[in-house]
């Protein structure tokens, strides 16, 4: 079983299972594994996705991967009720092939999650991208029973908007972000529980989410 090193810390334990793929708690095992992907730049796309600033847009590929670690073993000891992020590795016929996060941000209070992705482009415009969004909407809803998801992309962005617009989600409103340092629009999405539940899948498994909300201290 992968991350059986660090089966004590609880927000690596959650496992989602669809028919095609598994969200995995990014293990250090998991992560050096997806460290190639990182290092070739297939976790990029044209037109650029991500608004500034990102380390998957460093140029040197060893700082890439040094930042990229550094930013996700941080984000592991920041987590509490109100703000978390938790990262794991898509896994697909074994071989894990990208990273799918959600975020919690003021979720004591209002109970809203964002969520963030990649996948390798070895891989791409063959439905993962789909399928990683409705695994980590089903564990947002379904397993930490949030009220609210949201999404944002650069309009140029025709995958990430495609998804959002299939599953469900209502534009909701736009905003400047930068993207290497050039201005760009961003179209951002909102998704209630509502709206969710007439998607939502049954054949959508999950585990390790009661202990990993406790440790998040989410009642």
């Amino acid at each position: 079983m992968y991350g059986e090193a660090m089966l004590s810390f609880a927000p690596l334990q959650v496992r989602v299972s669809t028919p095609r793929i598994e969200l995995v708690g990014a293990t250090d095992e998991l992560l050096e594994q997806l460290q190639p992907l990182v290092r070739d730049g297939k976790a990029n796309a044209d037109p650029a996705p991500y608004d500034d600033p990102i380390s998957l847009y460093e140029e040197d590929p060893a700082v890439r991967v040094h930042k990229w670690l550094q930013g996700i073993w941080r984000g592991r000891g920041h987590a509490a009720p109100g703000s978390w992020r938790l990262n794991f590795a898509v896994v697909l016929d074994s071989q894990p092939v990208g990273m799918q996060d959600l975020i919690g941000e003021n979720f004591d209070t209002f109970g809203t999650v964002m969520s963030f992705s990649w996948l390798s482009t070895d891989i791409r415009h063959r439905g993962i991208g789909t399928e990683m969004r409705q695994a980590i909407l089903h564990l947002a809803f379904e397993g930490l029973k949030a009220t609210e998801a949201a999404s944002d992309a650069f309009v140029d962005n025709a995958g990430s908007n495609g998804v959002s617009r299939a599953l469900g989600y209502t534009e909701n409103g736009v905003d400047w972000a930068t993207r290497r340092g050039e201005v760009g629009l961003l179209q951002r999405w909102r998704l209630t529980r509502d709206d969710w539940l007439p998607h939502r899948r049954t054949d959508i498994r999950l585990q390790g989410v009661g202990d990993c909300a406790a440790a998040l201290g989410i009642a």
